[in-house]
């Protein structure tokens, strides 16, 4: 995960980038129940099911690039499967794809697992 991103974000730019998780994330759980509360068949179920997890993983900022790709892949087959306007996919996945590309910031799962940890070494007195 490190070789992807050179540095975790702290300050304004991390708040920032906890924003945009947490507003994605909600979005993205919010259109996958909606999609699923009329009980659609399997092959409409499944992207909705994938968009919530991916929305927990976005919120969390656990595996955000495979989160974020995930999201864009399924936003686009959204675009071109779903009849309708579809901004919101584009507005998503584009959302998805600038979290996978930026990385999530310095707070996440990510940045704790990650990240660049600081090791303090004791000299040894006798």
């Amino acid at each position: 995960m490190r070789r992807l991103f050179s540095t975790f974000a702290h300050g304004w730019p991390g708040a920032a980038l906890l924003l945009l998780r947490l507003v994605t994330g909600i979005a993205l759980i919010d259109r996958g129940a909606t999609g699923l509360w009329s009980w659609p068949p399997v092959h409409l179920a499944v992207p909705c099911v994938v968009e919530i997890a991916a929305g927990i993983l976005v919120i969390a900022g656990l595996w955000t690039p495979v989160a974020g790709t995930l999201v864009t892949a399924v936003e686009v087959w959204k675009v071109f499967s779903q009849s309708g306007d579809p901004w919101i996919y584009i507005l998503l996945g584009t959302l998805g794809a600038a979290l996978a590309l930026l990385g999530p910031g310095a707070w996440s799962v990510d940045a704790r697992l990650f990240g660049w940890k600081r090791l303090d070494i004791r000299s040894r007195k006798n």
